[in-house]
């Protein structure tokens, strides 16, 4: 199974426009106000030994910051541009970064074979993906995470399509970075809700660890406080039995 012709043009659409810098794109916020409270929230459950894999990895920002609190970081991500960008990035060549569509069930498995058990990242991916690819994606991260492998996987819920919309309507029209979004037809907070825990499950996941955070996005508001998202977020490991829970 693979991902979709038009999900796979929108998003190397998105990425061949954009310039990879840092906060250019609109949910691409220092690692400082991300990846880091996250793995704060990952820490009392994970292997810090074990290597990590970025899932979605964009332009890299977050894979550079797990790349100083892990032995390796590998970002992946389904569009070779944004790979590009993330490699240009990555000036000190802390992390690694490779193409991957995660709906390509084979190639991920492949990845966890030459990494062996890993920990896995997996930030506002499954809300963006085709309603057909979120339990492949899913399945991904338990492929990944093998027995001693913890994951942190975070999404926007569906109040977060209001605060988009304030966004969108204020006062000097919509931001550029919220019509580069829309330019490329990419679909924000769209899992409906409920929805996580049962793709979770469906994977053969057992959930760890939840709460309620916000995402930080680096678009500000006119009074320079950043946009934020409320989200979901979730440390997961892999079932005893491998199996779907209940």
């Amino acid at each position: 199974m693979g991902t979709s012709e038009g999900y796979m043009r929108a998003w190397e659409g998105f990425w061949a426009e954009n310039t990879g810098e840092p906060g250019a794109a609109f949910w691409d916020a220092d690692a400082a106000l991300t990846a880091a409270p996250h793995t704060e929230l990952l820490a009392a459950h994970v292997d810090p030994t074990l290597p990590i894999v970025d899932l979605g990895c964009g332009n890299g920002t977050q894979t550079r910051y797990l790349a100083g609190r892990f032995p390796r970081a590998v970002g992946v991500d389904l569009s070779p541009s944004a790979v590009a960008h993330a490699r240009r990035a990555d000036h000190d060549a802390v992390a690694e970064f490779e193409q991957l569509d995660l709906t390509d069930l084979a190639r991920v498995r492949g990845l966890g074979d030459r990494l062996g058990e890993a920990n896995v990242y997996l930030r506002a991916v499954l809300h963006q993906s085709d309603p057909v690819d979120r339990a492949p994606v899913a399945a991904a991260v338990a492929l990944l995470l093998g027995r001693r492998g913890r994951g942190f996987v975070i999404e926007p819920t569906a109040a977060a399509k209001e605060v988009l919309r304030q966004v969108a309507e204020r006062p000097g029209g919509t931001p550029e970075k919220l019509r580069q979004v829309r330019k490329h037809n990419l679909r924000p907070a769209e899992v409906a809700p409920g929805e996580l825990p049962d793709l979770l499950h469906g994977a053969g996941l057992e959930i760890l660890d939840r709460g309620r955070t916000d995402l930080v996005m680096s678009e500000r508001h006119p009074d320079l406080s950043p946009v934020l998202l409320p989200a979901d977020w979730f440390v997961v490991a892999v079932t005893e039995d491998g199996r779907p829970v209940g």
